[in-house]
């Protein structure tokens, strides 16, 4: 599902340069529904991570990335370089929620 994740998003890059906007909305809602994919798979492998939480996230993800690829696609560096650290600073929140939903699940693996 992660590999589908970064495939999908480089035909949506590939399609938003060419100006392939029915393909952009198509590849899009393979994206979302991907993410769905990754929030029911990981909430069902630790029952600390909830899957609703997790959808949100990873759909927050989405917009970030989205709003960089803009941003590129419009040379507008300055909303390019706030998207980049959006996404910077989220990616981390969700790294740690993963991360600490793992530690609570495994606590004598992390002493």
């Amino acid at each position: 599902m992660l590999t589908e994740h970064i495939v999908i998003a480089g035909k949506i890059v590939d399609a938003a340069k060419k100006g392939n906007k029915p393909l952009v909305d198509k590849l899009n809602k393979d994206w979302y529904k991907n993410a769905d994919d990754i929030a029911v798979f990981l909430s069902g492998a630790n029952p600390n991570l909830n899957k609703e939480d997790l959808r949100k996230m990873l759909y927050m993800h989405l917009k970030l990335v989205t709003d960089d690829l803009s941003a590129s696609l419009a040379s507008d560096w300055g909303a390019r370089i706030v998207s980049i650290d959006d996404g910077v600073s989220h990616i981390i929140l969700m790294a740690d929620s993963i991360s600490s939903a793992v530690v609570k699940q495994f606590p004598n693996k992390f002493k």
